[in-house]
This record gives C-alpha cells, structure tokens and sequence, in this order.
C-alpha cells in the first residue's frame, strides 16, 4: 500500500499561532498517528519516518513547534511561550485536527526526544487523545538519571542555558549547535526538568507529574545504542513516571538500524524503527 502525498493542513490555535501540520494518510489506514518532533527540528524531516508509517497503514501527522519551521513566530525580546503553551494551544490544537481527519480510528501520540516527552505530557493532560504511546530517542533530561560522568556537567549547564536564553531573549541553539533557537520559557521549563526531575509549566496550575502517574496505556520505545542524549536510563525514568505496568522497550544498534546508532541519524533510515514500533504483540 502507498501513501498519498503528504497533505499540509494551516492550523490557527485558540492564542493566535499559525502553523502548518504536515500528514500522510493512506487508504484503509486503521490508526493515526500524532507524532513530536524533538526540540528544534523542523516537521518535514520527519517525512521518511512517515512515508514508511504510511505504508503500513497508519495515518501520521507531523506536529510543528512553535518557533521552528511552519510557525509564523520566532522566538525574541517580546515573543516568549512555553510548555504550557506547547501543550495546551499547539499540540492539543493538532490532536484536535487528527480527530477530525481520522474519525473513528484508534489513536497513537509519540515523539522523538523532547516529542516524546511533551507527548507523555499531553496525555497526563488529556488522557482521552490517544490510546498508545510511542517513544524513540527520549527520556526525562533528569540529571540524575544520567550515567556518570555526564551527570555531573549537567546542572551546570542547564542553568546557563536558562541564564543566556534569559538575557539574550533567545537561546542561541542554532549557533550553539543544540536545537533550534528556542524561547526562554521552554529552556526554562526544560532545564527545570532537568535539575529537578518533575515536569512543571510556568503558568500551569497543575501537577502534570501527578497526572502523569495515572497515564495507562501501551507504550513502545526505541532506545538507541550510540544516543548520548537519551541513555536507557534516562528513558526508563521517563516511562518510571507513568502507570504501564510493561512498557516494551528495545534497545537498537548500528548493526540493526544501518545507520550510526545516535540522536538522529535514524530520521533518514528509520526502517528499523518503524519495524518495532509497529510489530504486533
């Protein structure tokens, strides 16, 4: 079965944000699919992943951030957002457009590293969106949960990257050569996270860590051998967080994905992800 050429879709959330969701819906696709990309990358790269989805008969949507790609906003002095604007206006806003176009079909949310964790979110937040959850390449950004001696180096720099996105208006990814050029209030939610290990949004009055211990629903996660940005225990934490008794997780390698086993280099060969995300159990 082939999927049809990817169908873009100009979304407006309820806070004025313009964006543009990209999907691929196969005839007869039996599940759909909201996928996150991770933090600053832009949702057309994630299109291989979705050609091979799309083949196997699952509806894929590729949600945009805010800032990144499609968005009409860039992050500066005066345009600042953070999870709770992630959560609650764009991605709630792009679940809402898949239950429109996939009527009646099971739905999956999951994500690629910070994707994955903002997709466990968005289910703590609205546990009725979806009825699985799919994770490659993610994990808490937990200090703690990181082997040593990585560990240690990384209080310090979360609370710099909070500190310059502070004073700069922006954190300065692109030049840094880490994400994109991100507001600072998703830095300083992000690196929250980090010090603390709980996930809190500024301006959200609610425990998501409280809602996240009451997410029930099968998970699958693809861990990547090489990914020092996502170590097992670091994605183990994550899943630690919710009520799935067994999750089923894998651990991939360079031999199985034939590409080097890291962060993101199984975006432009994903058949070996794609392969264990959808085997039936």
């Amino acid at each position: 079965m082939t999927a049809s050429a990817p169908r873009i879709e100009a979304l407006v959330t309820g806070d004025g944000h313009r964006y543009e969701l990209i999907a691929r819906i196969p005839e007869a696709a039996d599940r759909a699919l909201l996928w996150l990309p991770a933090m600053g990358v832009p949702a057309k790269h994630y299109l291989p992943f979705a050609e091979q989805l799309a083949a196997r008969r699952i509806a894929v949507f590729l949600h945009e951030w805010r800032g990144i790609g499609s968005s009409a906003l860039r992050a500066g002095r005066g345009t600042d957002w953070g999870y709770r604007e992630l959560l609650d206006e764009d991605i709630a806003t792009s679940a809402q457009a898949m239950q429109v176009a996939t009527a009646g079909l099971g739905a999956i949310v999951g994500g690629h590293s910070l994707g994955g964790q903002l997709a466990c979110c968005h289910l703590a937040r609205r546990p009725e969106s979806a009825q699985a959850l799919w994770l490659v390449a993610s994990g808490a950004p937990y200090w703690a949960a990181f082997p040593a001696p990585q560990r240690y180096a990384l209080p310090p720099l979360y609370r710099f990257m909070a500190w310059l996105s502070r004073v700069r208006g922006v954190l300065p990814g692109r030049r840094l050569r880490f994400a994109g050029n991100e507001a600072p209030g998703v830095i300083d939610d992000w690196s929250r996270s980090g010090l603390t290990g709980r996930y809190r949004a500024a301006g959200m009055d609610t425990d998501l860590d409280a809602d996240l211990a009451r997410v029930d629903v099968p998970v699958r996660a693809a861990c990547l051998q090489a990914d020092w940005l996502g170590p097992p225990s670091s994605l183990h934490f994550l899943l630690s967080k919710l009520a799935t008794a067994a999750p089923a997780v894998t651990s991939l390698d360079t031999a199985a994905l034939g590409v080097p086993a890291d962060h993101f280099a199984w975006m432009k060969r994903p058949d070996a992800v794609t392969a264990w995300l959808t085997a039936r159990d």
